[in-house]
């Protein structure tokens, strides 16, 4: 889960001051002790976790909070507050030039995951209308064009190159003149890397920032890293005034330390994130719905924008109607499964919705092989025991498991399943209602 253990660190030592009708100034120094550590341990730069204390502890203080009514939820909100301050405030979108084409140099050290975040924003622009070009500037680690070209295929965008023989700056040059002629408009520049900062690397960047004048100077970072993220983020807006960050491998990254530190360090935003390694798994940056995450409150629109892009449409307004009819069979039970693995792992879903504590999450793994044994047994069941599951006595059941490969118990636990999935149902039908009046697609049933 993003950010899992510091997301559970931070939860408990806010959870002391929830049941309490009054809080003193002791109170408060105690839960900001424990948050302090729990930043500190997230490797969150020293300096930024000691002004983010200073600034709840100001608030929280004051007689807004000691004089509440619910004292506790008032620090809580304020240290959401805060937090989402200290990421951004608010999402920080793509600068696009007022005539075509928007010129973006992705740059960062090797390794970061700079040409597959360059192959994401492609198709993340491609899904907006855009016409983006790739253009191949690493001349220098082996079968880096040859990369940029496998992915410019599987987003099905075209690739610039003139091969590893000319200048970075020249074949960026002629990218740009080849992209104002064929009517494209972004051209996305992947540069070389390095192991570690050098000069060479930071001159041709600046060569050729100041042949192409881009729009946007992305960096990308690997979030893992967590301080060293930063530093290299310090480091390349120093030499070349990066527009935003690109923080990859964040799905991966329990700790946040480059999340929580680099806006403030470098004052330039973080744009994207990326996800996972398909190249759809590039998602904008918003810093007021990953302070909720953190401290559990959820993310329901993200939920939400997910469901819209990976749900059938004409499947989902079916089963509403099966839903509403209280006909919903375990064949619609195997297809929300199907959707719901387009939506991504289920920890990061679950994440997304308000209460759920990340520790319940520890150790939550539903995978394909999940997947692939709930399918077996389903289909090892006649099309009548599908429509009524009930009916499904102790010798059905054996014969079930014999014919999906899998035990009794396995059969046991996944009717149990589906009568728990068809209760869940219900307390989200109103829930359903209420976002079709708001023109909203409803969440996934699952």
């Amino acid at each position: 889960m993003v950010f899992g253990s510091l997301s559970e660190k931070l939860q408990n030592a806010l959870a002391k001051l929830k049941g309490k009708g009054k809080l003193s100034e002791k109170d408060v120094d105690m839960a900001m002790r424990e948050v302090r550590l729990a930043l500190l341990e997230a490797d969150v730069n020293f300096k930024v976790v000691k002004d983010f204390i200073k600034a709840v502890k100001d608030r929280a203080i004051g007689s807004e909070v000691m004089e509440s009514l619910t004292p506790g939820q008032q620090v809580i909100k304020i240290v959401n507050e805060e937090l989402t301050i200290l990421m951004g405030e608010k999402e920080a979108k793509i600068s696009y030039a007022p005539n075509p084409p928007t010129i973006i140099l992705m740059c960062g050290l090797q390794g970061a995951g700079k040409t597959t975040t360059s192959g994401k924003l492609a198709y993340n622009l491609k899904k907006q209308n855009k016409r983006p070009l790739l253009v191949a500037c690493d001349i220098y680690r082996p079968a880096a064009i040859k990369q940029l070209e496998v992915v410019g295929e599987k987003v099905d965008v075209p690739v610039f190159t003139m091969g590893d023989k000319n200048s970075p700056k020249d074949i960026a040059k002629a990218a740009i003149e080849y992209g104002k002629k064929n009517n494209y408009d972004c051209i996305i520049i992947d540069t070389a890397g390095r192991l570690h900062i050098d000069e060479e690397l930071m001159e041709e960047l600046q060569e050729i920032n100041e042949a192409v004048n881009p729009e946007e100077i992305l960096l990308v970072v690997d979030a893992m890293t967590g301080q060293d993220a930063v530093n290299v983020a310090e480091t390349f807006n120093e030499k070349l005034e990066i527009t935003g960050v690109v923080l990859t491998k964040l799905d991966g990254d329990a700790r946040g330390g480059a999340a929580l530190s680099i806006r403030t360090v470098t004052k330039k935003p973080i744009k994207f994130v990326g996800m996972g390694e398909k190249l759809d798994q590039l998602e904008p940056f918003h810093p007021d719905r990953m302070a909720s995450r953190i401290l559990g409150m959820g993310d329901v629109l993200s939920l939400i924008e997910k469901a819209q892009s990976s749900i059938d449409e004409q499947k989902a307004l079916e089963l509403e109607k099966k839903i509403r009819s209280q006909q919903f069979t375990l064949d619609d039970f195997l297809d929300q499964l199907d959707q719901m693995k387009n939506l991504g792992p289920l920890d990061e879903i679950l994440g997304m919705l308000p209460g759920v504590n990340s520790k319940a999450l520890k150790g939550l793994d539903v995978n394909e092989k999940d997947i692939a044994k709930i399918q077996g047994i389903i289909q090892s069941m006649t099309p009548k025991e599908r429509e009524d599951p009930l009916i499904i006595d102790s010798s059905r059941r054996k014969r079930i498991a014999k014919g999906s490969g899998t035990t009794v118990q396995d059969v046991n636990r996944l009717l149990k399943q589906f009568r728990e999935s068809k209760k869940m149902m219900k307390r989200f039908s109103n829930m359903e209602k209420s976002m079709k009046k708001k023109g909203k697609m409803g969440f996934p049933f699952f």
